[in-house]
């Protein structure tokens, strides 16, 4: 037998007298377009679960994107952000004694000696005299020197400062050699060892993998740098492992710094600055000693100020 299909048919209202259903009357083909169009678009199960699955793929996909991001974030280094240029002009007195002046009387007229050739008599009599004063001179303990009043460093004229090389120090936290290299490559700080009759200073860089050694000449050398003071501190022996490592002689005599390139020393001065405003010392000549502490910061590293001491007003 075959099933013939028929058309469908709209059941009318129930005539409310009689209670007699009304004969249901054909769709028109317009009425049975529109429906057959409406079956077409009905969502079924199938559209439902692939929907599912591709918001699923999605979700999953963004969530690991940004994990990745994190992680790489984490793993790279930008370095120290850029600061304001802090010139600083210390005075020294070179190698002139320490004292409490350092302005010299204009000389007198009878001080002053005519640059006039001498003559044979007049040279003779010098030389006489000048071996006739000797004792006395040796034997002389005393003076009317006052010293000069400038604080170390090359002589010439400044600012009344305490140097950097003398005011700062840095100091580093780690547990292991590896920790301690991490932070050195991330200042971007070169260890150089001078002395122990070796002329010139050998550097090492890129401390935490397979580190790079050089060779300077002392006189090249114009950074900042820092010299160890206790060498009784853990990291003082890792700074000799990282030598090691690199194939530098770190044998009896021999000296070990760290070099600062400029960049980390402009952050270091306005990081001191800002410390030593906030506690009501708005300039660099009242700052006698600043130590600085490197922390983690941000997935890297910074210095923050961990003591600051200060000058007292001289005496007028």
């Amino acid at each position: 037998m075959s099933a013939t299909l028929q058309e469908p048919r709209k059941k009318q209202k129930t005539d409310s007298g009689s209670g007699a259903e009304v004969a249901e009357k054909p769709l028109s083909p317009r009425a049975l377009k529109r429906l057959q169009e409406r079956e077409k678009l009905r969502t079924s199960k199938f559209d439902v679960v692939s929907a599912f699955l591709m918001s699923l793929l999605w979700f999953i996909g963004t969530f690991v994107l940004m994990l990745f991001i994190y992680w790489l974030t984490t793993k790279i280094s930008f370095g120290p952000p850029p600061f304001p240029p802090i010139v600083e002009n210390p005075a020294g007195r070179g190698d002139n004694a320490e004292g409490f002046e350092r302005d010299f009387d204009p000389p007198g007229e009878d001080e002053i000696v005519e640059l006039n050739e001498p003559t044979m008599q007049e040279t003779l009599t010098a030389v006489m005299d000048a071996v006739s004063s000797v004792a006395a001179v040796q034997n002389t303990g005393t003076g009317n020197s006052k010293g000069d009043s400038r604080p170390p460093g090359p002589e010439g004229e400044g600012e009344d400062i305490v140097p950097r090389f003398e005011r700062w120090e840095l100091r580093f936290s780690a547990k292991n050699v590896a920790g301690y290299a991490a932070q050195l490559d991330y200042f971007n700080i070169e260890l150089g060892v001078m002395g122990g009759g070796v002329q010139g200073v050998d550097y090492a860089k890129a401390l935490a993998g397979s580190p790079k050694k050089r060779k300077g000449a002392s006189d090249d050398e114009k950074r900042l740098y820092f010299m160890w003071v206790d060498r009784s501190s853990p990291l003082y022996q890792f700074d000799r492992q990282l030598l090691q490592k690199a194939g530098i002689n770190v044998g009896a005599g021999r000296e070990f710094a760290k070099f600062i390139e400029p960049e980390l020393e402009n952050m270091l001065a306005n990081v001191e600055l800002e410390y030593s405003k906030s506690k009501g010392h708005p300039s660099v000549t009242e700052i006698q000693k600043t130590i600085f502490q490197s922390q983690s910061s941000g997935g890297g590293y910074g210095f923050v100020v961990l003591d600051q001491r200060y000058r007292k007003p001289k005496k007028k």
